[in-house]
């Protein structure tokens, strides 16, 4: 097992019920995941958030307050996501002056879209990590900042 922890920022911008999610078509099929990333040496949360967006939906945000911390432990989650133990820090975000997610000009390799998922629909897509259930209650309850394990969700 790696010896380092990897500390990613991500976002959590609903509209219209509807969150942001970033699409990815890879050798197991189609899948999302919140907008966002890892956290680059000598960056914040909220600078490393503000690049990701920009590099993925190319759009700027307002990172506002957090909405939860996600640990993910290889070694009590049969290494579902990888080898690399992982913390998230899940900001409330908001998209600056109107603009549109779209696709950046250079996009991940893998990724194929940036959508507007209705949150009615989080259940019946595969979402990485699959956070829906508490995303759906954030969005009626903002107050609750959860701290999740990987380990808990089912």
């Amino acid at each position: 097992m790696s010896s380092s922890f990897r500390v990613r920022a991500g976002a959590f911008i609903i509209q219209d019920d509807a969150i942001l999610l970033i699409k990815y078509q890879d050798e197991s099929g189609f899948h999302y995941n919140l907008p966002g990333g890892g956290i680059h040496f000598e960056e914040s949360l909220d600078e490393a958030l503000k690049r990701e967006l920009k590099e993925e939906a190319s759009v700027d945000v307002i990172v506002g307050g957090l909405a939860f911390v996600y640990e993910y432990l290889p070694h009590l989650n049969e290494s579902r996501y990888g080898d690399c133990p992982s913390l998230q820090f899940i900001f409330k975000c908001r998209i600056m002056d109107d603009q549109k997610p779209e696709l950046p000009a250079n996009p991940d390799p893998y990724q194929i879209g940036v959508v507007w998922m209705p949150l009615c629909q989080l259940s019946q897509i595969k979402l990485y990590p699959n956070l829906s259930t508490h995303l759906i209650i954030h969005a009626k309850t903002p107050k609750y900042i959860p701290y999740i394990k990987e380990q808990d969700i089912q």
